[in-house]
């Protein structure tokens, strides 16, 4: 693997706007990666009461003469309770995939469902509405698009009164809409985007997180930067958002976190993200990191971690726009109060999720890369030394470690001067003996940058070294000619 770098790291004339440039590239790379990442997903909404009520009873899959049995007495039966009672054994028995897939082959059940769906009793509504959620459920493709009759009615009943109803509606178009193109091309032109607009303004949480759900997963869709995320920026969507992610006692953890995914996703389309920027992207995503590394400290709640994970991607994303640079202080607020949250996070990451820890690290790669006054601020809280210490997680963390530190050494003489040698000096010989070649070519940049600017450098790393840690490599003699041709540079200018 090392030797397909050979091309790309010249020692000789290589200054600091190429080594620059080559980390733009691979920055670029893995920002496309976390773009395609996305959390495609559906959810099963049950009653809780419901189930404890129906707690015991067995569950089974029911055939086609049975399933026309309940379709009949739920559409023609005597008492509306014999007619409930059928469609809650029609809605257990389609939680089994076997039973969905007879169900649709059926000739008129999705038809005799949508007429329940749209009849003027409430109760036969609601039960008719669970059975096209068990179905919105399935795995199997075919089932969604058998659900398109009933799209358009759930839609309309968003705007009724019941925040119960209007949850089942959410929750069941947000499953239809990742499976089915056919349902989305459906429900954009009758309104769907205007109609999540309308339903933020609930004052009703479970709604909202409904929202944010069904929201997050039509976002999500294929087509969703050419022909969704305009709409919805277009909207009064953002600005909403935005208001439920402002820090303070008004926060709902499950709402912010629906509605911080939306987010991300909508900025990772890149379709107008100076609109939000505008907005006040940046500054309410930074008020609610300085909140969120506030509460770490004070709370064990688990599910912090999926509020954070979201917004610390965002904030990564929105500081790579050329309209970042135009607000002034980056997100309104000090260096060393967001280098000091953002810090408090890594080692939140390191203790409990440390598979987040990159998403921390790639943060203050942005926050550095462009930045001289978040280098001082780097260096003047002594956080050089912690940073170190997250060498050893792992190499993927080493990688963007290293690269952090070539943010700093690149801003000149001074700024070298703080990090050479102290500890960075033994640690870069650890990391020089290592196998990874991603951590090795990081490592040599780093070194590169330090000979530049400091001239003693190359020769006391010589010395202390005795290119012991390059000489476990299998290309030690490209390895030494490359610390060499370094210390030339560095010497002769």
């Amino acid at each position: 693997m090392w030797r397909g770098r050979r091309g790309l790291l010249r020692p000789s004339g290589c200054g600091v706007e190429e080594l620059r440039c080559r980390r733009r590239e691979r920055e670029a790379a893995l920002r496309k990666a976390r773009r395609e990442q996305q959390l495609v997903s559906k959810r099963l909404l049950r009653d809780e009461a419901t189930e404890e009520a129906e707690e015991g009873c067995v569950v089974v899959i029911l055939g086609e003469a049975q399933i026309q049995e309940f379709l009949r007495l739920a559409q023609r039966g005597i008492e509306e309770k014999e007619r409930e009672r059928a469609l809650v054994s029609l809605r257990r028995g389609l939680q089994h995939p076997e039973t969905q897939e007879t169900f649709i082959r059926l000739e008129g059940s999705i038809r005799t469902l949508v007429g329940l769906l749209t009849s003027n009793q409430a109760l036969l509504q609601l039960e008719a509405a669970r059975c096209l959620h068990e179905l919105s459920h399935s795995e199997q493709s075919a089932v969604a698009e058998a659900c398109l009759p009933a799209t358009s009615y759930l839609l309309t009943y968003l705007s009724g009164h019941s925040s119960d109803f209007i949850e089942l509606c959410l929750y069941t178009l947000g499953n239809l809409i990742v499976e089915s193109e056919a349902v989305r091309r459906q429900l954009l032109p009758q309104g769907i985007v205007p109609a999540l607009a309308a339903c933020i303004q609930s004052p009703h949480l479970t709604v909202l997180e409904a929202l944010g759900y069904a929201l997050s997963q039509l976002l999500q869709a294929k087509e969703a930067p050419e022909k969704i995320i305009p709409l919805v920026l277009g909207s009064t969507l953002p600005q909403h958002i935005l208001q439920l992610l402002q820090p303070g006692p008004k926060l709902n953890l499950g709402v912010a976190v629906e509605f911080a995914w939306c987010l991300h996703y909508i900025i990772c389309s890149q379709v107008n993200n100076a609109l939000l920027i505008t907005q006040g992207a940046l500054t309410t995503l930074g008020l609610l990191l300085l909140d969120l590394a506030a509460a770490v400290q004070r709370t064990e709640d688990a599910g912090l971690e999926l509020l954070v994970c979201p917004v610390v991607r965002c904030l990564s994303n929105l500081l790579t726009e050329a309209a970042a640079e135009t607000v002034g202080e980056p997100m309104h607020l000090q260096d060393e109060r967001v280098l000091a949250a953002l810090f408090i996070l890594l080692q939140f990451f390191l203790h409990k999720q440390p598979s987040l820890l990159p998403e921390g690290l790639w943060l203050l790669n942005n926050l550095t890369a462009n930045s001289p006054s978040f280098c001082t601020s780097l260096i003047s809280l002594d956080l050089i030394e912690p940073l170190l210490h997250l060498l050893s997680v792992s190499n993927v963390v080493s990688v963007l470690v290293l690269t952090v530190l070539c943010n700093v050494a690149e801003k000149g003489p001074a700024y070298c001067q703080h990090l050479w040698p102290g500890l960075l000096l033994p640690t870069l010989l650890d990391t020089l003996a290592l196998s990874d070649t991603e951590v090795v070519g990081q490592s040599l940049e780093l070194l590169q940058l330090l000979f530049l600017y400091q001239p003693g450098a190359a020769q006391a790393f010589l010395q202390q070294s005795g290119l012991q840690a390059l000489q476990r490599h299998e290309e030690v003699a490209q390895l030494q000619d490359r610390v060499h041709a370094l210390q030339q540079t560095a010497l002769h200018g």
